[in-house]
């Protein structure tokens, strides 16, 4: 089990766990907005403080099992800026927990507005990086906060972010 939760851990409500962060300057880029990779530290900070919070301690379970999660795929789809001193949240979600895998859907928010949204597809690797099942405990404990979307990776869809991606391209260069 892991360590009590500190304050900036985030909280767990209504299935997903949301972490909130400011942006720094470090966070950004010679514009004033947050720089694209940025957010995948974000995502992976949320992730982070999402297992602690459900007293899964990874230090632990990679000294008892040799296993550790490590991110397969991220598709990510930015849709507006953060920007220096902004406060954001990093919303995740779980959608599914398989015997070596999980995929979550996580958002990044600044109030209502939805900044980017990463479907990611996070594996459990042995010691030699190769797949392993979950251990029981920690496959058990995330499953509860599983629920479905429409997270998916079809044809169809990865057509329409492209051309989401598109649209996106212009409102950015319009705000940035």
């Amino acid at each position: 089990m892991a360590d009590p939760a500190p304050p900036f851990a985030g909280i767990l409500a209504d299935g997903e766990h949301v972490l909130t962060l400011r942006v720094y300057y470090e966070d950004t880029d010679a514009a004033g907005i947050v720089y694209y990779a940025n957010y995948l530290r974000f995502a992976e900070r949320g992730r982070t403080e999402m297992m602690r919070l459900l007293g899964i301690d990874q230090s632990a379970m990679r000294a008892a099992s040799s296993c550790v999660f490590a991110v397969r795929e991220c598709n990510a789809l930015y849709l507006q800026p953060a920007r220096l001193d902004d406060v954001v949240e990093v919303r995740t979600r779980l959608i599914e927990v398989r015997g070596a895998s999980l995929q979550a859907r996580q958002t990044v928010m600044r109030g209502t507005e939805e900044l980017v949204r990463l479907d990611v597809c996070i594996v459990c690797l042995d010691a030699r990086l190769r797949p392993v099942r979950v251990p029981a405990s920690v496959r058990t404990t995330l499953a509860r906060l599983v629920r479905p979307s429409s997270f998916g990776r079809s044809a169809a869809a990865t057509d329409t972010n492209a051309n989401r991606t598109m649209e996106v391209r212009g409102r950015w260069e319009a705000t940035s």
